[in-house]
């Protein structure tokens, strides 16, 4: 498959095919983690101590944009020789960075350098990911894609499960044991460790998909050039701005919901949480949160796949956003069970898993179509991450002001101008039509 034009003057070469079930789940597992460990352990680590709401979204959230503005940098990867060796790299530089950060914790001004070492997580993750969605789209067929679609989301999304599973009961457990920062020191240094032991994995299993390119590709003229073709192409396709706006506006809800929410499982029953402790919150998303997830992400990609993404949109959406309903039911009745809330949160997951499909899909198969297919879906990608980002950010100010009954129907309410936008925005690639 052509990664780039003729422009660029490359092809990928793939090497022996490798089944994807071998490689698919391990690399988006590896792709999540760095990204939930900036986007959402960090903060469950500042909560415990002491940071408050709006400044645990305003810091995770400017971190974010390392991942909307990777676009920038993706031709350089295009060019690469191996995208198998890119991604093992960055997950190594991945991997080192969260140990640091869990070495940080012990040092005065632990925060800035904190903020400072996610900062390098979020670069080497979001460079990773263009290297590792480079070399699904170019290892597999459309087919293909859709089918494992599937797989791909589960496990990027798995990533946050296990980390506020496992992880973050592990973190629960020895906050009372030997102290808050000597806990989130542990949990950061697992998260560097199996990072790690991803990109030794990766090494052997993944495919080696080459790039076989002219002299002129490798200038960084020709490079510069490239960029800006890119850029040209990505905007001259039919229907583009219409197109951002449905993506930034997808992930809404889901940027507000996945920063307050594990927040407000937290806070007091006071101020209107739950007043769960850390091992609790780790113990309701790690348990049937995950599972309802994997279940949900896994029947959204063989669902797509079967009906087709323009059919299956307007159903992906309502999946994704309506299981939002629990977290106001949980404001309003505040229970005390902790089965109860588990389930409930497991209904959420399981709709959650099943619409994430939807938008991994638009960007891969409308936006992404025609020449440039990496560099466009690194494009697509950091405009789906600048929707979680910017409303990520104003989540916490959002919050404080409505309170979090309120708060939860206004995560619904933005949820429907990205319904009412399937009935406008191009569901097909160009040469389908």
């Amino acid at each position: 498959m052509p990664e780039v034009s003729t422009a660029a003057a490359s092809m990928t070469k793939p090497s022996a095919a490798r089944h994807p079930l071998a490689w698919v789940p391990t690399l988006y597992l590896a792709q999540g983690l760095p990204f939930y460990a900036v986007a959402l352990i960090a903060g469950l680590m500042f909560k415990s101590m002491g940071v408050p709401n709006e400044q645990i979204a305003r810091w995770t959230g400017l971190l974010g944009f390392a991942w909307v503005f990777k676009a920038l940098w993706s031709p350089f990867l295009e060019v690469a020789r191996s995208k198998k060796r890119a991604v093992v790299s960055f997950q190594l530089l991945g991997g080192a960075g969260l140990a640091s950060v869990a070495l940080a914790l012990q040092l005065p001004g632990w925060f800035a350098l904190c903020i400072a070492l996610l900062a390098v997580v979020s670069l080497a993750s979001a460079t990773h990911d263009i290297a590792a969605d480079g070399l699904y789209i170019a290892s597999l067929s459309a087919k293909q894609q859709a089918a494992y679609a599937g797989w791909q989301g589960a496990f990027f999304n798995a990533a946050k499960f296990l980390s506020l599973g496992g992880l973050v009961i592990l973190a629960g457990y020895l906050e009372g044991r030997i102290g808050t920062a000597p806990a989130w020191t542990v949990v950061f240094g697992l998260l560097g460790a199996v990072l790690a032991g991803l990109a030794l994995y990766h090494a052997l299993a993944l495919p080696g998909t080459l790039t076989v390119r002219s002299a002129q590709t490798d200038s960084l003229r020709s490079i510069a050039a490239t960029l800006l073709d890119v850029i040209r192409a990505f905007f001259a396709k039919k229907g583009i701005w219409l197109g951002i706006v449905f993506i930034i506006l997808f992930r809404a809800s889901e940027g507000q919901i996945q920063t307050i929410g594990p927040l407000f499982l937290r806070d007091a029953r006071a101020v209107g949480g739950l007043g769960l402790s850390t091992a609790e919150v780790g113990a309701v998303y790690g348990t049937a949160g995950t599972v309802a997830f994997l279940v949900g992400s896994i029947a959204g990609g063989y669902f797509t796949s079967w009906l087709g993404l323009k059919r299956a949109m307007p159903w992906l959406i309502l999946a994704m956003n309506l299981p939002n309903l629990v977290f106001w039911y949980l404001s309003a009745a505040q229970p005390e069970s902790l089965p109860l809330i588990a389930t409930a949160l497991g209904v959420e997951m399981f709709g959650y898993g099943f619409g994430f499909v939807g938008i991994i899909l638009f960007i891969m198969q409308v936006i992404a179509s025609g020449p440039y297919q990496t560099a466009h879906y690194a494009l697509g990608s950091g405009f789906m991450q600048l929707g979680f980002v910017l409303f990520k950010m104003v989540s916490g100010d959002i919050q404080q002001a409505l309170g979090y009954r309120h708060f939860f129907l206004w995560v619904l309410a933005c949820a429907v101008p990205v319904l009412v936008l399937t009935r406008f925005v191009r569901l097909s690639p160009e040469n389908n039509e």
